[in-house]
């Protein structure tokens, strides 16, 4: 058994599909298919089921998954180690990241670090909350963006606090209010966010004893804005979602101190590989500014 071909096997498992990983690592179809070949025989069981639809774990891949991605991180943080010792910074970060951080924040980031460290390659998973989480857990992930609190078995640091915001269309009657209180959404026809956002507003509408009208469910953000433009409903959602409001929508205030933690919550920052400290260390150097 080879790096390479735990390498080749993370790839087609990230990827959904032997010929994506070919095109990722560089490699023919046929020499990720012998390499995953290769590493059935010396298991002696089956990785992967092949389809017309792509590959899927077996029970017993998904249980080698684990390890090869723990062996596959410790020998990226050795590789690491090994060049900064002789003066060069190298490496691959892992992010995960959800799409508001994806639109308003990782841009800036990725061309500040990229000017500091050019060998040094990042690579980004877009989910969800729960996605997130996961990948943080199964090691797909070195570390990623969340809403706090996370999971106890992470270690995490609070970076932002995103205020919750109530949008309503011009034609509300709230619309000309300067602010809101819960209580006053009570009876009105309400979208409400059914992606891991929906945590954060669920969170602070039982806290306060108010069960909306809700009439509509999605969990695309830019749906629930197109809906409220339409005089469906209104919503609450997080400032950084509303960066590009139609002009017949308004984000009006709500009353209390309502936001949503943004942090970053990794498995251990202490075992963390060099890469990815140098990448949280211009993030908050970049958020200080």
């Amino acid at each position: 058994m080879t790096i390479a071909k735990f390498e080749v096997f993370r790839a087609v498992v990230d990827l959904g599909s032997l010929s994506k990983a070919a095109e990722s690592l560089g490699l023919t179809q046929s020499a990720v298919s012998h390499a995953i070949a290769g590493l059935e025989s010396e298991f002696g069981f089956t990785l992967l089921t092949r389809s017309r639809t792509g590959v899927a774990l077996t029970e017993n891949g998904g249980r080698m998954l684990l390890y090869v991605r723990e062996i596959l991180k410790w020998n990226e943080q050795m590789v690491q180690e090994a060049a900064t010792i002789h003066g060069i910074e190298k490496g691959v970060v892992r992010i995960g990241t959800f799409p508001s951080v994806s639109i308003q924040w990782i841009p800036q980031i990725i061309k500040r670090f990229s000017e500091q460290f050019p060998l040094i390659k990042i690579k980004l998973f877009e989910g969800d909350y729960d996605e997130i989480s996961k990948w943080l857990t199964d090691g797909t992930i070195d570390f990623g963006f969340l809403s706090l609190p996370a999971a106890k078995s992470l270690d995490v640091v609070p970076l932002k606090k995103d205020k919750l915001l109530c949008i309503v269309p011009d034609t509300h009657p709230l619309y000309n209010s300067t602010s809101l209180s819960l209580h006053q959404l009570k009876n009105e026809p309400f979208i409400m966010p059914k992606s891991s956002i929906d945590n954060d507003v669920r969170r602070i509408l039982t806290a306060h004893k108010v069960k909306p009208n809700v009439l509509y469910e999605t969990s695309e953000d830019q749906a629930i804005i197109s809906m409220v433009q339409n005089q469906l409903g209104i919503s609450i959602l997080p400032e950084m979602i509303l960066y590009r409001l139609p002009q017949n929508v308004k984000a009006i205030k709500l009353e209390g101190d309502f936001y949503r933690t943004i942090g970053i919550a990794a498995p251990s920052f202490k075992n963390m590989s060099p890469a990815s400290k140098k990448w949280i260390n211009v993030l908050k150097e970049w958020l200080s500014i």
